[in-house]
């Protein structure tokens, strides 16, 4: 019987959902691994809309379940119906929306807080010790889903040793007041925290290739098989 992950994303676009690129890697990795992909998403409205060619909010409203639907042709299923029992291990791809859509942390960032769905399948699923992979921003999401528990997750958001668009000390900074480790990655390392099953991977949070991106993902998709 094939693994079965789920790829939970928070819209469709890197500057107020998921992170297009890396939520279809993920989808090929999941695929290369010989595992089935169950996307998953919410069906809420996202916090805005970004117009993706000048950076400017547009006056609509859009919803994420709707909009994830584009990455996922249509094949998606809406988080309150999928429990820790049907999927294996869990993906959560990068973009703005991890820190809009799922969380608020774009806006408070490690004071800000988390959509109780978001919140409520991760904790189940690190409950019952299944593996989770956070890729880019998402180790945000992952952080504030455990604040204030037992676990205290181990988990990379990139580099401040190599070029990176963002300011990885303080995203660090951030997780820890939370109450999350970190560690230090590029793009060519991921982080595994093999005592709570979670793994995450820079990804465009550092200056990177395509190509590198794609590499980062396939190596964190291979260590959540492993991790099963």
């Amino acid at each position: 019987m094939k693994m079965k992950i789920g790829v939970l994303l928070s819209g469709c676009g890197v500057y107020d959902g998921a992170e297009i690129q890396e939520a279809v890697f993920t989808l090929l990795a999941i695929d290369e691994i010989g595992a089935e992909a169950i996307c998953i998403a919410i069906d809420e409205p996202q916090h805005h809309v970004i117009n993706h060619l000048t950076g400017e909010e547009m006056k609509e409203s859009r919803n994420m379940l709707i909009e994830a639907a584009r990455i996922a042709r249509g094949n998606i299923r809406e988080i309150s119906t999928v429990t820790p029992s049907e999927i294996d291990a869990l993906v959560i791809p990068g973009g703005f929306g991890s820190a809009k859509n799922f969380t608020t942390w774009a806006f408070s960032g490690p004071d800000g807080t988390i959509n109780p769905k978001v919140k409520l399948l991760i904790v189940n699923m690190i409950n019952i010790g299944k593996p989770i992979a956070a890729l880019c921003v998402s180790p945000v999401v992952v952080a504030k889903a455990m604040q204030d528990s037992s676990v205290k997750p181990l988990m990379t958001i990139g580099s401040d040793k190599e070029p990176s668009p963002y300011d990885i000390k303080g995203f660090s900074s951030g997780l820890e007041a939370v109450g999350s480790r970190t560690e230090m990655k590029t793009i060519h390392e991921i982080e595994i925290d093999k005592e709570n099953k979670i793994i995450s991977a820079p990804c465009y949070m550092m200056d990177a290739s395509i190509s590198e991106v794609r590499k980062n993902i396939r190596s964190a998709i291979e260590a959540l098989r492993d991790n099963l």
